[in-house]
């Protein structure tokens, strides 16, 4: 164990300098490209005869557990790190696109994608069961929060833009991690549940997570006011993140969202009122230097998935249907709540800027949450072809969304937030 993290550690740093050296792209697209192209040379090196790296390399990416990985370490931390720094008084002022985007929002892609995906699968001879489209619209349906904040930090996204992006990032991963797991027990058991017992389910997962995240978050609050040292405050974080999360994965209730909720709690409270300057200074250092660490494994992690997926013609073509069926799914999801919102009393121009459409629907990246949930899908064919064709998905969406999100953002407001009433 300890040789394959120095191994996976020592790529990932390579990816990195690379980048920061020669690429310099946005820090998680560079590294995952820099992967991407190793993993790319690897397979041509094997096809001309000489497999050594590619077999290096598949041994090393296949003994990692890339779902157990994520959920239970990677986005635990990255989602406390991010709703760190995220001001509840903002969120609070978009409460209602976050609101919607991160739940209905979800819930309506779901079953856009599943509908569409039935029909592609339908078109390339895959008779795969709706379920199993289910699962997939539900697994591709959050954006993801690592990606989508690392380059709104660079993009020029006016104010009401990124507190609206990062916010539903931050929660549509519960959302979707709690749909996921209930249809994959609908799948396991082999019977429906009941609207009822549907709805029980998603309360305890997402409110379970709340309210965990809610006790946890001020229970470290209450302890952080009591010292004011950088190393007792800076492990009670780690405890915060890691004992928390084995403790909603025991509870059965939603981690990303006990992550989210204790994150937005220490950042706006423990930070303020149970911290001294220093030791803030400490702690933000540490969550800002773990955040940026662990997005260069995540997204190395994934450029070198390619090495042990299976692809071939039909699945790169059937995946950017699904692609587009996914960008379409984000469309119809967001220009109605738009729309809407912008007919409301008490919702001003400056809450719903210039182009919001636009960029609400392009910057909705696709990241490891998906291929996380794909890989946890039981054993069997209809696996094996969901998890290429997310693969794919994810890839194409962070590198072409991703590298174009930045560009669109300026061509619509510069580098000052803009009010009118277009989109």
């Amino acid at each position: 164990m300890l040789d394959l993290a120095a191994a996976f550690l020592a790529l990932t740093t390579f990816f990195t300098y690379i980048n920061y050296r020669f690429i310099k792209l946005p820090p998680t697209i560079g590294v995952m490209l820099t992967a991407l192209v190793l993993s790319m040379i690897a397979l041509g090196c094997s096809a001309l005869g000489y497999p050594v790296l590619e077999t290096e390399m598949q041994q090393i990416v296949s003994r990692i557990d890339f779902s157990t990985v994520l959920m239970t370490w990677f986005l635990p931390a990255l989602l406390f790190a991010g709703a760190l720094h995220v001001n509840l008084d903002d969120l609070r002022s978009y409460k209602w696109p976050i609101g919607i985007l991160a739940t209905g929002g979800v819930l309506i892609s779901t079953l856009v994608v599943a509908w569409l995906a039935f029909n592609i699968f339908e078109l390339f001879g895959w008779h795969i069961g709706f379920i199993y489209c289910l699962l997939f619209g539900a697994l591709i349906s959050p954006t993801d929060p690592i990606a989508a904040m690392g380059i709104l930090k660079t993009s020029g996204a006016p104010k009401p833009l990124q507190t609206t992006i990062v916010g539903e990032s931050l929660f549509n991963d519960g959302t979707a991690v709690v749909l996921f797991s209930i249809l994959l027990g609908v799948l396991s058991l082999g019977q429906t549940p009941s609207l009822a017992d549907f709805g029980l389910l998603f309360a305890k997962e997402a409110v379970g997570g709340i309210v965990l995240g809610i006790v946890l978050g001020f229970g470290v609050f209450y302890l952080l006011s009591k010292v004011d040292e950088h190393q007792p405050s800076v492990m009670l974080t780690l405890a915060l993140v890691f004992g928390g999360s084995a403790l909603a994965t025991h509870l059965h209730v939603s981690a990303p969202i006990v992550m989210a909720v204790a994150g937005l709690i220490i950042g706006n409270q423990g930070r303020k009122k149970a911290m001294s300057d220093s030791t803030r200074r400490y702690v933000d250092g540490f969550w800002e230097l773990i955040d940026e660490i662990l997005n260069a494994l995540l997204f190395a992690l994934i450029g070198l998935e390619l090495l042990i997926l299976p692809f071939g013609w039909l699945h790169m073509v059937a995946a950017m249907l699904l692609g587009g069926a996914v960008l379409l799914s984000r469309v119809l999801t967001v220009a109605p709540m738009i729309v809407t919102l912008r007919k409301l009393r008490g919702i001003s121009d400056r809450q719903i800027t210039r182009g919001t459409i636009r960029i609400l629907s392009w910057g909705g990246l696709r990241g490891g949450v998906s291929v996380a949930l794909a890989l946890s899908l039981p054993q069997g064919e209809e696996r094996d072809l969901l998890l290429s064709l997310t693969y794919i998905v994810v890839l194409v969406s962070i590198l072409f969304q991703g590298l174009t999100v930045g560009p669109l953002v300026r061509s619509l407001h510069g580098t000052q937030p803009a009010t009118a009433d277009e989109h």
